[in-house]
């Protein structure tokens, strides 16, 4: 893919953590949280429909911005690490309806596991 392409979010998931309180209150009827991931300020939340990523914003960080990606609207996505223990480079590209989104994976997130959440979620298995 073109590398000049423009990102319209660019995330850092760490590592596993407990799913928020205020993700879950989101949730339509039918939905169901799978996983959470812990970012710089918050996390980012998968679930049987799409993808909550929870921002705290401000000093204080009472104020919360909520973003919210369908999994229908993944067109495409790739997942790029150096196979090793060490790797602290592993990143993970969406190209959506909305634009190209970039997620740099911690060490302590399992790359090919978030690949088969992404695949399950898309294809619709999940």
């Amino acid at each position: 893919m073109e590398s000049s392409l423009h990102s319209i979010a660019a995330w850092t998931f760490i590592g596993e953590c407990s799913i928020p309180q205020d993700a879950l209150d989101l949730m339509v009827p039918g939905e169901e949280p799978i996983i959470a991931y812990k970012t710089f300020r918050d996390a980012a939340i998968f679930t049987t429909k799409r993808l909550i990523v929870r921002d705290s914003q401000g000093l204080s960080g009472k104020k919360v911005e909520m973003y919210s990606l369908p999994h229908s609207s993944i067109n495409m996505w790739s997942s790029e690490n150096a196979r090793g223990l060490f790797d602290t480079n592993a990143e993970l590209e969406l190209w959506t309806r909305a634009g190209h989104i970039k997620i740099k994976v911690g060490r302590d997130t399992d790359i090919r596991k978030l690949d088969r959440l992404i695949g399950a979620c898309v294809l619709g298995t999940q």
